[in-house]
């Protein structure tokens, strides 16, 4: 029996059982094993075929944005009204058959906008070019899940479920759980918490369902079944997602109304230039970047062409972002600004001050 047999087996195998006290124990055994059974699905196979066009691309710019959706919902028009990249576009399905870069440039940021080919139901398992087109999403500091509005709200929940079939968190932060492997001394298990939809049993029934009877656990927050399957396996990826709801100029009123005010929801008419500005506002909040503005020593800062970094970044981010030689070389650094303790005078700083946006910052080397 192939992998996919077995997961689709799990899967029939947990719908027909009740959820209830008595069978928790069982079905988180059943999620571990089908998680299992996801990320073997996932792993590259050892064969080595034909060469043939490669479909990733190269990582550029100050962040990178994927594009999913099912055929022919705009994806590719849209990276060519907000990038000026052309994107082939037609009124059939599967227009796009790699992975096409274009670049947002705002705010002095540039911002990769990866437009992936349409996702077919059943992507996770490898059908169409899913399995490409998760793996490369995974790449991405923000997704953004391109919808028509005219179709039922399906068209999302079916997204969702590949996406989180390739371990995709959407929306989602890392539980707060630590999980320290150990080669004796049996299972220690802690909580700091009172555990309301999972309970101890399940924890040591997963653990030993990975074969794991010698570690360390510490559990920070109320966490489920899921989530300590997701720390288990550690190559789950949580990342921002914005839905964008494509033709609204064809729906209502009404329902354009009602879309809007979805959480985490943009809608959008490509076709009419229709609020594409805001979206790219929205993608700017989303990805958490600041702008340090470099200044030498006796001259003007560089108002033109600002370092772009995610916040929380230090003076050693900002110095790795100018020359990877200005690190290692490091003396101390002048900040004027928000971070500056003395604003609106600099205040010397080393490299773990952290800077905030909109920071002028001078580097001194030895």
């Amino acid at each position: 029996m192939g992998i996919v047999e077995k997961i689709k087996e799990i899967e029939e195998e947990m719908a027909r059982t009740q959820k209830n006290k008595a069978t928790e124990y069982h079905l988180g055994l059943l999620k571990a094993k089908l998680a299992r059974y996801r990320a073997q699905l996932l792993e590259p196979t050892s064969k080595s075929g034909p060469a043939g066009v490669g479909f990733d691309v190269q990582k550029s710019g100050d962040a990178r944005v994927a594009l999913i959706g099912f055929p022919s919902v705009g994806k590719s028009t849209l990276l060519s009204k907000t990038t000026h990249t052309a994107s082939e576009t037609a009124a059939y399905e599967f227009t796009t058959l790699t992975a096409i870069p274009g670049v947002i440039e705002y705010q002095g940021a540039r911002i990769q906008l990866l437009d992936l080919p349409g996702i077919v139901e059943g992507a996770s398992q490898g059908r169409g070019r899913g399995r490409q087109v998760v793996a490369t999403a995974k790449t991405a500091d923000l997704i953004l899940i391109m919808l028509d509005a005219m179709k039922s709200e399906e068209q999302r929940r079916l997204l969702e479920i590949e996406l989180d079939a390739v371990g995709i968190r959407l929306n989602k932060k890392k539980p707060d759980v630590v999980f320290k492997r150990r080669t004796t001394g049996g299972i220690t298990l802690n909580t700091t918490v009172k555990l309301t939809k999972t309970d101890e049993k399940t924890i040591r029934t997963i653990l030993a369902g990975y074969k794991l009877h010698n570690c360390d656990v510490m559990i920070r927050e109320d966490i489920t079944t899921d989530e300590f399957i997701d720390v288990l396996i550690g190559n789950r990826k949580y990342v921002p997602c914005l839905y964008v709801y494509n033709k609204i100029d064809a729906i209502s009123l009404e329902q354009v109304d009602k879309l809007a005010r979805t959480k985490n929801t943009i809608v959008i008419s490509c076709e009419m230039d229709l609020n594409l500005d805001y979206l790219i506002e929205r993608i700017w909040e989303e990805l958490g970047l600041v702008k340090i503005y470099t200044k030498k020593r006796g001259a003007r800062p560089d108002l033109d062409d600002p370092v772009c970094l995610r916040k929380g970044a230090t003076i050693e981010d900002v110095c790795i972002g100018i020359h990877r030689s200005l690190a290692s070389n490091f003396r101390y650094g002048l900040v004027w600004g928000r971070s500056s303790k003395f604003s609106p005078h600099a205040q010397k700083v080393s490299l773990n001050h952290q800077v905030q946006d909109e920071d002028v910052v001078s580097i001194f080397t030895k």
